[in-house]
């Protein structure tokens, strides 16, 4: 078969593709990527591309318009190699690794409450799962010839009162040379049992005193990006940390694209290997910048939602997406980090966090366990925000919890200009209530290029509140401005022209757009509010309210509140979290007694599928309003407009 090469600018990477080839996935396999929100459907229009050279076949949606087709523009999802290619991958469809740098930096609001790690320990929950500890054993002799194995049983025992000691197979291999390395000198690692009973494993032995060199990591493997923290457990104190992007983004965007794709021939072994390379990138920068020996890493941790998970253990998750919706493990056995792919030592046991139901994954069990709220007695809604949103309400004595599909839209998907928030992306507004001229203020203070989620709240709030959209999402078209038009049907208001942006056309918020956020944010305040009523409450009756996620970090609270996002509550009760996910996976590296709390969590968390929940639709369909049908609901807001409206109307 004929044979092409395609060259991807400005990174110069080259590939020979067959004649015919689909475009995106010659992307993919020259290690290029291109936004592709909705897995290569030709739906979201993410994907464009300029054919500087070359012929493609196909390659037109209607999220392409006739102006930019003209122009050489192309949706890779669509288009197949018919010659040679030059293609250059216009700047707002790539990764910004930007946005992992942002995402670290937490927003520094009034609320910020962070998670005492340091008070747990004092309160004696650390007990380590695994320690080390330094023996010089008795040298060998005609009169001392007990085997090397029971040598380091029995002193163990003498020095250190351990009892109850099994010994792994892998030592038995390596212990001959080790003891002879420096004089029966050696640190031998021990992996204590999480239930009572259980025996104490011997998983290690090294030359010399290393007792003190003692690390673990906590893996974060998020939908979007994964994070990694390398954890010194003499101290608890995370020593070096990173961020990258889930390297399965490029065949899809959320689980359900992901899911779809495990179901193709080698999908599932493409999944599970491009996520271990992303992990073991991150470990090894971590490593790098800490400075340390990698055999001194005694454990994992890794916490990720129902898919992530077993796509990480090379489970096909199909399904999650089929009725009655149900993942192959709840609680997933212990396994040695090298099983998976990790480039760890062969030693090294992984704890991989289980999960509540098909959407209530790992993530937010660890979530849970981070915000210590399953220790408490206030009465506090933990939610996790983001594709899906995930929701838990309860304290030490109960917990229940429910996920909803809010769709991509907070992280970009089905908005016009949506983007993560890297630079350029659109953060903060505000509005010339006269000329209706726009503010915008990007990350990075540079020229606009998208609208980032924390952005696109900020954006409808402030438009809503100031008249310019309706409760229905509708611009009011009585308003005579230059930033309001109708463009092939569909009005829209103009925040950046053309000349004014990174991107070769205007940055625009359309009615389309507006009836998507409506739509994600509906399904999360209908979730709260849900599951609420469920349990007899109101949101008046919670005590605190936590909001995880980096993205969660970054919501203006009084728009999120304007929008119907949350339900209106006093601001002093809602804490900002952060990566809950991290934190969690970190303190199980740190306590047994966390680990054990991990399961008793777990079982006592009562999941309730909001399909199957016969009020939910009810309030979902009063949720598609801003902020909902009852504005009594939200009193500072009623007042806010009742406030704008008197002063309109004049004395």
């Amino acid at each position: 078969m004929k044979k092409h090469k395609v060259i991807f600018l400005p990174y110069n990477k080259e590939i020979i593709v067959e004649d015919g080839a689909n475009l995106l996935h010659a992307a993919l396999e020259a290690g290029v990527h291109i936004n592709a929100s909705c897995g290569g459907e030709g739906v979201c229009g993410k994907c464009r591309v300029l054919i500087e050279q070359g012929e493609v076949e196909g390659g037109k949606a209607l999220k392409l318009g006739q102006k930019d087709f003209d122009r050489g523009y192309r949706q890779a999802c669509l288009s197949h190699v018919k010659s040679d290619l030059s293609v250059r991958i216009p700047t707002e469809s790539t990764i910004d690794a930007g946005v992992l740098n942002i995402l670290t930096v937490p927003r520094q609001t009034a609320h910020d409450q962070k998670i005492d790690l340091n008070a747990i320990k004092e309160g004696g929950m650390f007990v380590l799962p695994v320690e080390k500890k330094y023996l010089e054993l008795p040298i060998p002799s005609a009169q001392d010839n007990i085997s090397d194995i029971t040598r380091i049983i029995n002193e163990l025992k003498l020095k250190h009162g351990e009892h109850q000691l099994e010994v792994d197979f892998p030592v038995f291999q390596k212990v001959p040379n080790i003891l002879r390395k420096q004089d029966f000198k050696v640190t031998v690692t021990l992996a204590r049992p999480v239930n009572e009973g259980n025996k104490t494993r011997i998983i290690n032995v090294q030359p010399g005193k290393r007792s003190n060199y003692n690390y673990a990591i906590a893996i974060d493997v998020g939908t979007t990006t994964i994070y990694g923290q390398l954890v010194d457990l003499s101290t608890g104190a995370a020593i070096a940390q990173h961020g990258d992007f889930n390297g399965q983004i490029s065949y899809g965007e959320d689980v359900i694209s992901r899911i779809i794709y495990a179901e193709k021939p080698v999908g599932l072994k493409k999944l599970h290997d491009v996520v271990i390379k992303t992990i073991n990138n991150i470990i090894e920068r971590i490593v790098k910048r800490a400075k340390i020996k990698s055999d001194d890493i005694s454990a994992v941790t890794l916490a990720g939602n129902t898919t992530m998970t077993q796509l990480l253990l090379k489970i096909n998750p199909w399904s999650i997406r089929r009725a009655p919706y149900i993942p192959t493990f709840t609680f997933y056995p212990s396994v040695r980090a090298v099983n998976l792919g990790l480039k760890v030592g062969d030693h090294v046991p992984a704890l991989v966090f289980p999960n509540v139901s098909s959407y209530v994954g790992g993530d937010i069990v660890a979530g849970v366990i981070g915000s210590g709220m399953y220790r408490s007695d206030e009465l506090t809604l933990f939610m996790d925000i983001g594709t899906n949103a995930e929701i838990v309400i309860g304290n030490k004595d109960w917990l229940i919890c429910a996920a909803c599909s809010a769709g991509p839209a907070f992280e970009g998907g089905g908005i016009e200009h949506g983007m993560r928030a890297a630079k350029g992306a659109i953060e903060d507004f505000s509005i010339d209530p006269i000329s209706l001229e726009p503010m915008n203020i990007t990350i990075g203070h540079v020229r606009p290029k998208g609208i980032c989620g924390s952005g696109l709240i900020t954006i409808v709030a402030t438009l809503f509140e100031m008249g310019v959209i309706d409760h229905g999402g509708k611009f009011n078209r009585e308003l005579k401005s230059p930033r309001l038009r109708e463009n092939n049907g569909v009005y829209e208001y103009v925040l950046a022209r053309a000349e004014a942006t990174q991107i070769d056309r205007d940055v625009v918020l359309t009615e389309l757009d507006i009836e998507n956020f409506i739509r994600a944010k509906g399904a999360m305040y209908a979730g709260c509010i849900t599951l609420l009523k469920e349990v007899g409450l109101d949101i008046q009756q919670l005590d605190r309210i936590i909001l995880a996620g980096g993205f969660g970090e970054h919501v203006d609270l009084e728009k999120a509140m304007a929008v119907g996002l949350l339900p209106e509550t006093d601001p002093e009760k809602v804490v900002f979290m952060g990566n809950g996910s991290l934190t969690g996976a970190r303190m199980c590296l740190l306590s047994n007694r966390i680990r054990k709390d991990v399961i008793e969590v777990t079982k006592k968390m009562t999941n309730f599928e909001l399909s199957e929940t016969s009020s939910y639709m009810d309030n979902y369909i009063a949720s598609l309003f801003l902020p909902c049908t009852d504005l009594n609901l939200f009193p500072r807001l009623k007042a806010r407009l009742d406030a704008r409206s008197a002063l309109q109307k004049g004395p």
